[in-house]
């Protein structure tokens, strides 16, 4: 038995406990938000309300919350008591909570099932993080951007947000982004007939693997080939997890192994550390070198986290025309100075039979590929530093916030720092959507924030493969969109598109910090929100040549339709092996604050 010593040290009573206690809270605010629970207020005082819960099986929770903007609420983790049979606990359960639940919100036996191990998952590395905060004293102001990724702590909307199906505890520890355990790829050759390779235009195959292996690397790797009889022109060089290839490429493609079309070759030498995402590692040998994005096929969060094959076939020219509407525009490469990572080479591999099979499951057609990202640290000036928008949510194991840090030492008040991380954030993003009908998705993971003394200053985004998505609603501007791109990209109506921006960064980012600041700093979220407001109208001014797109996305608008996503795996869509990747449930309707004047 491995890892004893390990288990010990990290689930034990107390670690357990609060873990189970955070997530069980996590679960009836987000599951309040998304209309799958509907407790009823019992008492009101001093801006906080009691709760009862009333379940069909007799079953009771009761506890206190404070309403927040966006019909979303503060729960209180001491205060939630589950009754049955006249006795009263304080509930710390989550599995609990999800079993007295079941009948009553209708959810699946299958599904529950599923659900309790990704809810374990979760527990176990929830467990580990409160173990790794208890034992640190690191200052995260002074991490660099890849170190800092290790120190987030998941998706803040998604409560099984750490589920990881497919990984074994010792996978686990081996490759957790929050293990922070710097890692060395495998690479294996591809006869070029079996792969797809991709770059923008101004790069070649032979400079990308020049740069990413070097001379030395690259002859190891050219005389693994000769002891294989083969000719080396006739394969791709090209990075796999260590996880995916014990896992998938053996069993998957082992008729590609015994024909030496596909041809291991070792471990590279450069080594990396996995950012939230897990599938894709940051170069920590030489910075300067591509971040890599790989197929790792484990299901976390919604989908199973492979690649692609159809997108990451058109990453790089997704590339060039999201970096195409930067080069013209001076507002955006002059004034905002945005920084865009672009995916600039990809490689492919379609699976022999799967490919040829109609209705396939969509995670064997994402088994084998990968995509080169820019590196951050090659756009950064002097005295700039990078972070995660994720990390503005973080609190360390002392209870303090890390944007509580970062806000102190950059002397500014909280209602300037505010300002200025709307200011940076809001107007590239309005941009793309205005003037181009064209969106990212913003959330935490895909946003990173360039500071300069401590203080907002650019924003840098990243994930076009699987993020950019254009209007539906047709305008001059995306008629030049070439056709393949307009086949794989998203295309929304007006109120679809918006919602990258609505949900992706207020709902599934910003109600969190607004919540964050007023519970630690007693920091109005009506503030919060005006700011937010106001950045959007200050740009609405500064182009009123573009009034009808103002109205067309309208950001504004009283009520937008309630995505869901805890919905979506609870109630919609299960754990169905499908055809295409699951996407955020539409349910209801939330009260748009910033429509509020």
């Amino acid at each position: 038995m491995a890892n004893i010593q390990q288990i010990s040290q990290t689930l034990h009573p107390t670690l357990w406990k609060l873990a189970s206690q955070k997530l069980l809270t996590k679960m009836i605010t987000e599951l309040m938000y998304e209309d799958i629970i509907h407790p009823e207020l019992i008492h009101h005082q001093d801006q906080v309300g009691t709760y009862r819960l009333i379940l069909n099986n007799g079953i009771e929770y009761t506890f206190q919350a404070k309403k927040r903007l966006f019909d979303s609420y503060h729960v209180f983790s001491n205060t939630i008591q589950r009754h049955e049979a006249g006795n009263s606990i304080l509930a710390i359960n989550p599995n609990q909570f999800l079993l007295d639940i079941q009948s009553t919100i209708r959810m699946s036996s299958v599904t529950t099932a599923h659900l309790i191990r990704e809810y374990n998952q979760t527990l176990i590395a929830d467990t580990h993080i409160l173990a790794k905060k208890q034992n640190s004293e690191i200052d995260l102001t002074t991490l660099d951007y890849a170190e800092l990724e290790g120190e987030m702590e998941g998706h803040p909307w998604i409560t099984y947000n750490k589920g990881r199906i497919g990984f074994g505890y010792q996978d686990y520890l081996a490759y957790a982004p929050e293990q922070k355990k710097p890692i060395q790829l495998g690479w294996i050759a591809v006869q070029k007939a079996k792969a797809d390779f991709h770059a923008v235009t101004d790069l070649s195959y032979e400079e990308l693997i020049d740069n990413e292996l070097g001379n030395e690397q690259y002859e190891r790797f050219q005389t693994e080939l000769k002891k294989h009889g083969v000719e080396s022109d006739q394969y791709f060089f090209m990075p796999v997890h260590e996880w995916q290839w014990d896992h998938y490429i053996i069993p998957f493609f082992a008729e590609e192994l015994a024909q030496k079309q596909i041809i291991p070759l070792g471990t590279g030498a450069d080594y990396y550390l996995p950012q939230q995402s897990i599938r894709t590692f940051v170069n920590i040998s030489q910075k300067q070198r591509h971040h890599v994005k790989l197929p790792m096929s484990i299901l976390n969060t919604l989908v199973y986290r492979g690649l692609p094959g159809e997108r990451t076939v058109l990453a790089p020219k997704i590339t060039e025309y999201i970096k195409g509407i930067w080069q013209k525009d001076s507002f955006l490469h002059e004034e905002c100075r945005v920084i865009l990572l672009g995916e600039i080479a990809s490689l492919n591999v379609d699976h022999p039979y799967y490919s040829k099979l109609s209705g396939v499951p969509y995670q064997y057609l994402e088994l084998l590929g990968c995509i080169w990202r820019e590196s951050i640290y090659t756009y950064l000036d002097e005295g700039e530093q990078t972070i995660t928008l994720a990390s503005l949510l973080h609190i360390d194991g002392n209870g303090k916030p890390f944007v509580s840090s970062l806000i102190e030492k950059s002397g500014l008040s909280i209602d300037e720092w505010i300002k200025r991380l709307a200011a940076t954030i809001l107007p590239p993003l309005l941009h793309y959507l205005y003037r181009y009908g064209v969106v990212f998705s913003p959330h935490g993971q895909n946003t990173i924030l360039v500071l300069k003394d401590f203080i907002p200053h650019r924003l840098a985004i990243k994930d076009f493969v699987d993020d950019v998505n254009v209007s539906k609603h047709p305008i001059p501007e995306l008629a030049d969109l070439p056709e393949d791109l307009r086949i794989v990209l998203r295309s929304e109506e007006p109120e679809g598109l918006c919602q990258f921006i609505f949900t992706g960064l207020f709902i599934c980012h910003m109600r969190y910090l607004s919540d964050l600041l007023e519970e630690y700093h007693h920091y109005s979220e009506v503030k919060f929100w005006q700011h937010i407001r106001e950045t959007i109208l200050a740009y609405q001014h500064r182009f009123p040549e573009w009034k009808e797109r103002y109205e067309l996305f309208d950001l504004l608008r009283p009520k937008f339709t309630k995505l869901c996503l805890n919905r979506n795996r609870m109630l919609d869509y299960g754990y169905t092996d499908d055809d295409d990747r699951p996407h955020a449930s539409e349910y209801g309707y939330v009260t748009n604050a910033l429509s509020q004047s």
